[in-house]
C-alpha cells in the first residue's frame, strides 16, 4: 500500500504544477485586461444631418402620388373550387391585379384578363375597405373590363383623364398599382416608343399602345398610366419580358381607345360597334382558300350589306365551294384580313356611309354603304 502512495506522489506533484502554471498565467491576463469599472465604455449616438427641401422633382411626384394613389385599387379575382374529399363547393383566390376609379358611380376600369373567368371579384380602396364587385360590362378585344361596387361618395374619387393623341416619346410617366399584391406601389419612367402594337385575350391586336419603361409586374395589370400632370393616359396591361417580371419593356392601353371603350360597356355591357350585317370567315380560312381580304360568309337579313346586293359563300349542290365576296378595302385602308375590317370600323358610328371595295369572281367593284346599329 506504502508503494501505491509512492508510485502516486510523483503524479499529484505534477497535477498541482500545472494547476499553478494556469493560475498564474489567467491572473496575467486579468491584470493587463482594462477593468469595466476603471473605463466605461459610453455609447455614441451621431446627430441627424438636416437635410434641405425636396426637389422641385421630387416633390412634384410626391404631390402626384398623393393626389392619384387614393383612386387606385386592389382587384382580387375569386373562383369556384371543388373539395374532392368533402365534395364541398369554396371559393378560392384565382389571382389579383389593379384598377382605378372611373366616376362617383362606383364605376372601376381594369384589364378583362385580370378578371377572366372569375366567379366573383373584390375590390379593395385606398383606405383597406373591401367591397364585393359585379362585372357591368367587358370588351376583351380591347383587354378592358368595367366592375362596380357600392360604395358612399367620399371614398371614390375619380382620375382626371387625357389623351393619348399627343404624347411624345421621352415624356414623363408614372405607374400606380399592385405588382405581387403590395399595393399603391409607385415606379416612374418615361414613353419609350408610341404605336406599339399587342394581341388581347380575343387574338385581336390593339393597336396605337404605349410603351414605356416604368416598371410593370405581374400584379401592375389594370392600373393606371399617368402623365407628369397626374391625368390618365393608359391602362398598364402587358410586359415583355422571357423571365415573367420587369425587363425594362411595358405596355399601356392609351386612354384614347379607354374612353371610346368604357362609356359603352357602362351603357350596353359591350362595345356598340357599327356593322355591316356579314359573319366573316377567319384568317386560316381565307388563308386556305388562297384569298386575301375579309371573306363573307354569311349576310344579315335586312341589312344594309344585303341591301347593298353583297354575297356570302355557300356550297352548290355537289358540296363544292362556292366564294362569297371578299372586302379588299375601306375608303383608304387595305384589307387583308376579318381582323382589319374589324378595327377599321371600330371608331366609325352608326349612320356613316363608307366606301369598300369588293372583289367577286376576280371582279372589283365599289360599293358604298351606311353602317348600321349592332343589334
Amino acid at each position: 500500500m506504502n508503494a501505491h502512495r509512492q508510485h502516486r506522489q510523483p503524479l499529484l506533484s505534477l497535477l498541482l504544477a500545472f494547476l499553478l502554471l494556469a493560475t498564474g498565467f489567467a491572473g496575467g491576463v486579468l491584470w493587463q485586461t482594462p477593468s469595466s469599472t476603471n473605463h466605461q465604455i459610453s455609447k455614441v449616438v451621431r446627430p441627424i444631418s438636416p437635410r434641405s427641401s425636396f426637389s422641385v422633382s421630387e416633390q412634384s411626384t410626391i404631390n402626384l402620388f398623393e393626389a392619384a394613389s387614393p383612386s387606385v385599387v386592389f382587384i382580387t379575382s375569386l373562383a369556384i373550387q371543388r373539395d374532392f374529399r368533402t365534395r364541398n363547393v369554396m371559393e378560392i383566390p384565382r389571382g389579383s391585379g389593379s384598377g382605378f376609379v372611373w366616376d362617383s358611380l362606383g364605376h372601376i376600369v381594369t384589364n378583362y384578363h385580370v378578371i377572366q373567368d372569375a366567379s366573383s371579384i373584390r375590390v379593395t380602396l385606398s383606405d383597406q375597405s373591401t367591397w364585393a364587385a359585379r362585372l357591368v360590362g367587358a370588351a376583351p378585344e380591347k383587354d378592358v373590363a368595367v366592375l362596380q361596387i357600392d360604395s358612399s361618395h367620399e371614398h371614390l374619387l375619380p382620375l382626371p383623364l387625357g389623351r393619348s393623341a399627343d404624347l411624345r416619346v421621352g415624356q414623363k410617366v408614372l405607374a400606380i398599382g399592385n405588382p405581387f399584391g403590395l399595393d399603391q406601389t409607385l415606379t416612374t419612367g418615361i414613353i419609350s416608343a408610341l404605336g406599339r402594337e399587342i394581341e388581347s385575350v380575343a387574338r385581336i391586336p390593339i393597336r396605337d399602345v404605349i410603351q414605356t419603361d416604368a416598371a410593370i409586374n405581374p400584379g401592375n395589370s389594370g392600373g393606371p398610366l399617368l402623365d407628369s400632370a397626374g391625368r390618365l393616359i393608359g391602362i398598364n396591361t402587358a410586359i415583355y419580358s422571357p423571365s415573367g417580371t420587369f425587363a425594362g419593356i411595358g405596355f399601356a392601353i392609351p386612354v384614347d381607345a379607354v374612353n371610346w371603350v368604357v362609356p359603352d360597356l357602362i351603357a350596353y355591357g359591350r362595345v356598340q360597334r357599327p356593322t355591316l350585317g356579314v359573319e366573316l370567315a377567319s384568317l386560316q380560312v381565307t388563308r386556305r382558300l388562297g384569298l386575301e381580304g375579309a371573306l363573307i360568309l354569311n349576310v344579315e337579313p335586312g341589312s344594309p350589306a344585303e341591301q347593298q346586293g353583297l354575297r356570302p359563300t355557300s356550297r352548290d349542290q355537289r358540296g363544292r365551294i362556292d366564294i362569297g365576296d371578299v372586302i379588299t378595302r375601306i375608303e383608304d385602308t387595305p384589307i387583308r384580313s376579318a381582323v382589319d375590317l374589324i378595327l377599321a370600323l371600330e371608331w366609325r358610328k352608326p349612320g356613316d356611309e363608307v366606301e369598300l371595295t369588293v372583289v367577286r369572281a376576280e371582279n372589283e367593284r365599289t360599293l358604298h354603304i351606311i353602317l348600321a346599329q349592332p343589334r
